[in-house]
């Protein structure tokens, strides 16, 4: 009979969890992302909320510091509280404005955008310490730089672009199969010719858009086929597959292709063989997938209209581009890439230019930005390019109201603040980016509301000082008037 082991007490251990990956993953830090400022030369490129405290004023002893007159002494204080972060104005003469709309108080979303005086900033609830190197000139600072590689593309971008790179480079140069997701205009082929670019494979870059060609036909052109397999094949033609050997091919919005055409490409992904339309024998092939989609494949595969063992077999590596609308501080690098692109590298665009920018939400993503530059540098015919040269479409946008105000903050022991004045504070304040010219009645009563202050008045209307003093002397105002 066996003998009872005295029970020894050994304390329980802890569950190992699963790791997390990305630039936040190790820095859980909040805080503001600069888009642009007349004064980015001067101001950090992100601001981090390490304190329970942030200040956001004029004077140097802010921990953010914006030296401009539209910015006041002390403009703002951020609260790091249980439930977020939350954005105080502090009795501002220009107030706070946050998604268009001014507010007292505001909670922080991620993406949020943040306007003090004359400076806009995104709100980025983690992993804002890696955007520090990254200047809106397009400058790197080196030392501050938190990833290094060596890879080299055509896709323009600071920290997110970076980020993104340092990972593509990893993988470039294995045979990993890749699908690359993103919003239609993120630049998913520059992406998948940079990934080939890096891959020294001796075959072409092939490219093919799965959703641009009918279904009768995406199996010859991927597959090829033999003089004689159908009526008009009069000739042996090879497939993009079969034209991509030793080098990539690149199928863009795989999600869109048939069902019939994904099993005889899983076949080319598991015996390196392609098999063209009319053949007997199939031809052997070294390519490289590469695929784009704007779809979740998931959600495909769950409904039945893709292969879930085609999705296995490409996604051996997967990477997202981020829309433009979460990269905003990529805008005004982006712009100068454009101009310079478009001949116009001297050009100087105005502060209204960047902030309707900033404001429009950007669906077609970075493709239609280069479509509004290039549209914009025709118009401005020589001179400075501002809001007024942006296209309707981006013009119509900003003309709609702001968004409705955030909820009012409550104060906290850490940041006593008085009530502010009623009226000052129950209006929105309009778009910065405000279009067309206002009327007499409209220009006296914001003459009247910022007690003639024209710097004032011209950032309420999107426009500059020079213009409000024509508005002026077009209607006889006396500016006077309104002062004092």
């Amino acid at each position: 009979m066996a003998k009872n082991v005295p029970h020894q007490s050994v304390p329980t251990g802890s569950v190992e969890t699963f790791p997390t990956f990305g630039d936040d993953a190790t820095d859980p830090t909040p805080g503001l992302v600069l888009v642009y400022s007349r004064l980015h030369r001067q101001l950090p490129s992100a601001v981090a909320f390490v304190d329970p405290l942030t200040t956001i004023g004029r004077e140097a002893d802010n921990d953010l510091s914006i030296p401009e007159p539209a910015v006041s002494r002390y403009h703002a204080v951020v609260e790091r509280r249980e439930d977020g972060c939350w954005l105080i104005d502090k009795g501002s003469t220009n107030g706070t404005i946050v998604n268009g709309a001014r507010t007292h108080g505001a909670r922080l979303a991620s993406q949020d955008l943040v306007r003090v005086g004359d400076a806009v900033f995104r709100f980025a609830d983690r992993g804002v310490l890696s955007y520090s190197a990254y200047r809106l000139d397009g400058s790197v600072i080196a030392a501050m730089r938190p990833v290094r590689h060596a890879i080299r593309s055509q896709l323009v971008g600071g920290c997110q672009i970076d980020l993104l790179l340092e990972r593509v480079e990893k993988v470039a140069k294995t045979g990993l199969a890749c699908v690359i997701h993103g919003e239609s205009g993120t630049g998913k082929e520059l992406l998948a010719r940079t990934i080939h670019d890096a891959s020294e494979r001796r075959g072409p870059f092939q490219a093919i858009n799965c959703a641009a060609l009918p279904a009768n036909l995406i199996e010859s052109e991927l597959f090829g086929y033999r003089k004689g397999a159908f009526t008009g094949a009069t000739q042996d033609k090879h497939g993009l597959v079969r034209a991509a050997h030793l080098g990539t091919l690149f199928l863009d919005e795989i999600g869109d292709m048939p069902l019939e055409a994904q099993a005889k490409l899983l076949r080319v992904l598991q015996e390196r063989e392609v098999l063209p339309i009319g053949a007997t024998q199939p031809e052997r092939v070294d390519v490289r997938v590469v695929c784009a989609t704007h779809r979740t494949l998931e959600a495909e595969v769950a409904a039945g209209r893709f292969r879930g063992d085609l999705l296995a077999r490409l996604r051996e590596f997967s990477v997202r581009i981020p829309p433009l609308r979460e990269r905003r501080e990529d805008l005004h690098p982006l712009v100068l890439h454009f101009l310079k692109r478009a001949g116009r590298p001297e050009a100087t665009v105005t502060l209204p230019f960047m902030l309707g920018l900033a404001q429009y939400a950007w669906p077609y993503n970075v493709r239609e930005l280069e479509s509004a530059v290039k549209l914009a540098v025709a118009l401005s015919d020589g001179h400075d390019i501002d809001v007024r040269h942006l296209p309707e479409t981006v013009q119509h946008a900003l003309r709609q109201p702001p968004a409705a105000s955030r909820p009012v903050a409550q104060p906290s022991l850490s940041s006593p603040t008085t009530q502010p004045d009623r009226a000052r504070f129950a209006a929105a304040a309009a778009p910065s980016s405000r279009l067309g010219t206002p009327t007499e009645a409209e220009l006296r009563e914001i003459l009247a509301r910022h007690r003639g202050n024209i710097a004032a008045v011209g950032r309420e209307l999107g426009k500059e000082r020079m213009q409000v003093h024509r508005w002026l002397k077009r209607y006889a105002i006396d500016i006077n008037d309104y002062r004092g």
